[in-house]
């Protein structure tokens, strides 16, 4: 009896580890869960306020003198449309002394609107979460405080290409002295003053090296207030290094040269529920396989019967794919997978894309709302679902992916099961790096990326190694879409099928060729690690 008790505990012990292991293997990743949303102003952020506002409010009784070619060049944010004037009537006047004309785009579209207002409040609103989603930390201007003695930004200073800003921040803190100077040097660009101070002597004004100096330090920290500098080398994405000195102390800082984000918003009107056919486009890629793509449209048209469906097709005899808000678009013949990925995304006039295999069959459990909901509250711009075998398994394939520096011979890229942290608000989904092949996103993100179409029967990774960096990606489990089975018996095959199946799975060499080209040139790795 006691013998029979211990292999009844032992049996039990074991069972009980097996158990923890299998959920370890079934659960990677941390179980934390992240706040994704948008973030708002902190506390930080209104303290860096706070100071950049009493360090520009200092010295305010000492007076200046505007410098009025200088001024002139500085931003006002407060751009005008307006036109040249036509002062010579002559024929071909406009082509020997072209003038500038100017188009209200606010008038003339809104007049044409039946709701003005709603427009320009849903256009507002679109713009602010564009800012929300694209705003980064690290351009937010930061000012070193004096400790050297020498006071400058440390980052977050931006000047447009050939454009004039006023340098925020400068400033000298040391004992009093019979003269006080600093030294501004620049590589891809000029210093100036947009005011004068008296007392203050400035020379190299308008050039790559100026000096400044005063024996009144609160005249010199009031000159340095007004110090331009003009960006004279343009490259529309560059950093310029500026040298702030004075006796016995170096600083540097980076002034960012480059153009202002343009953003891309989306007039998808104003609705208290997301309108998902105004929201959301469904891509599909297809070859040879016209039954398994008309259920896949029928399935989708059960749930959402007026959104656009973009069909990319590459078989070799097309045939029609017609039905309401169906675009089919015929590639040459064989031309590949992931070239029709990008023809599809590339047809999508939506804010948000849904890619869905041609086998896929949508179920009650495919909501394409959840989907919109997470993209439209987080800073995600892609978020993925799971498909369901008809063996009952459901796959989510969350990986995480990460590169390591390698030196001269190429990086190392290691690829991992798992995910890195539950979103907030949302416990069935996880933020990762590679999702499986049901996915919705952010239509210009997904068209900045791109498929490589190089891949043109096999390729999925390759996608999400691309996208690394690029695209912040996650993944739910309660978002499912079905999968059409793939079990057939040799001789039920249709010649349909054999001619998919020929194309499809290709020789595992050459496809491991290509793999190992992309992966070791294109992507400059020399050494993969995967689970």
């Amino acid at each position: 009896m006691r013998a029979s008790y211990k292999r009844c505990c032992g049996l039990i012990l074991l069972v009980g580890f097996l158990l923890m292991a299998l959920c370890h293997v079934w659960s990677p990743g941390s179980s934390s869960r992240v706040d994704i949303w948008p973030k708002e102003l902190g506390p930080i952020d209104s303290h860096l306020n706070g100071k950049i506002r009493n360090i520009a409010s200092a010295y305010r009784d000492i007076p200046y003198h505007i410098k009025e070619d200088v001024a002139g060049r500085l931003a006002q944010n407060t751009c005008m449309c307006v036109a040249d004037k036509e002062t010579v009537h002559l024929p071909f006047s406009n082509l020997l002394w072209p003038r500038v004309w100017a188009h209200d785009l606010g008038v003339a579209f809104l007049e044409s609107q039946p709701d003005p207002e709603g427009v320009k409040h849903n256009r507002a609103q679109e713009y602010r979460s564009f800012q929300r989603r694209s705003f980064d930390p690290s351009e937010v201007l930061v000012v070193a405080e004096a400790q050297s003695p020498l006071q400058y930004p440390t980052q977050g200073v931006k000047v447009q290409p050939l454009k004039t800003i006023i340098i925020p921040g400068l400033g000298l803190k040391e004992e009093k002295k019979s003269n006080h100077s600093v030294y501004l040097t620049a590589t891809l660009g000029t210093f100036d003053i947009a005011a004068s101070v008296d007392r203050v002597t400035v020379k190299g004004a308008a050039e790559k090296h100026m000096v400044l100096s005063s024996p009144v330090l609160s005249s010199l920290n009031r000159q340095l207030q007004f110090v331009t500098y003009t960006n004279t080398v343009f490259h529309p994405r560059t950093a310029d290094t500026i040298e702030f000195s004075t006796s016995g102390h170096q600083a540097f800082f980076t002034i960012k040269v480059g153009h202002g984000t343009v953003p891309t918003l989306y007039n998808h009107g104003s609705q208290k529920e997301y309108n998902i056919s105004a929201l959301v486009t469904i891509a599909t890629k297809t070859f040879l396989r016209y039954d398994k793509l008309k259920e896949l449209i029928a399935s989708i048209r059960q749930y959402y019967p007026t959104v656009t469906i973009v069909v990319a097709d590459d078989s070799v005899d097309p045939q029609p794919v017609t039905g309401p808000y169906i675009e089919h678009y015929i590639m040459p013949f064989g031309k590949g997978w992931f070239a029709g990925r990008n023809l599809a995304v590339s047809q999508v006039t939506t804010k948000y894309v849904l890619w869905a295999d041609d086998d896929f069959i949508f179920t009650s459990n495919t909501k394409l709302e959840k989907m919109v909901d997470i993209l439209e509250r987080t800073t995600l711009d892609m978020i993925g679902g799971a498909v369901k075998e008809v063996t009952g398994y459901t796959a989510t394939y969350r990986h995480t992916i990460s590169v390591e520096e390698g030196g001269e011979e190429g990086n190392c890229l290691h690829i991992r099961k798992g995910y890195h942290h539950v979103i907030n608000g949302y416990p069935n989904c996880v933020v990762a790096d590679a999702i499986i092949n049901f996915f919705m996103g952010r239509t210009d993100k997904l068209q900045q990326v791109g498929f490589n179409p190089r891949l043109a029967r096999q390729g999925h990774l390759e996608f999400f190694i691309d996208a690394l960096g690029s695209l912040h990606i996650g993944s739910c489990s309660d978002i499912i879409v079905n999968h059409a089975s793939k079990i057939k018996l040799p001789w039920t095959k249709t010649e349909i099928q054999k001619a998919y199946d020929k194309f499809r799975y290709t020789s595992a060499h050459s496809n491991k060729n290509l793999q190992n080209e992309i992966f070791y040139f294109k992507n400059r790795f020399k050494c993969m690690t995967s689970q």
